[in-house]
């Protein structure tokens, strides 16, 4: 295991740093702007899912770490499009004006 964290340390060190800027950008948006950047939030998880399938694919057979971790990309971010696409449609169906019922 300190094998692998010492092989992998500059990776380790983006991930924390993506971590850290990504609370940071999210947590000083109005909540007036969260709508449309849901709608960006799920393309890039679109991205991110491409990218574990083809992590996924490109990993040896034996590489239980990568293998676990492409599957756990693509099942968290298939639930955050899912989810995201489920609120924006409801937030965007609160701004749509009622319809009249016909006798």
């Amino acid at each position: 295991m300190l094998n692998w964290i010492s092989e992998n340390q500059q990776y380790i060190y983006i991930v924390i740093l993506m971590i850290f800027l990504g609370i940071e950008v999210i947590g000083r948006v109005p909540s007036v702007l969260h709508t449309p950047l849901m709608s960006g939030a799920n393309a890039i998880h679109g991205v991110v899912i491409i990218g574990a399938i083809i992590v996924m694919g490109k990993a040896e057979s034996n590489n239980y770490v990568a293998l676990i971790l492409g599957f756990l990309a693509v099942i968290l971010g298939t639930l955050n499009v899912v989810g995201g696409f489920v609120v924006t449609n409801r937030m965007l169906e609160m701004f749509k004006g009622k319809k009249e019922k016909k006798h």
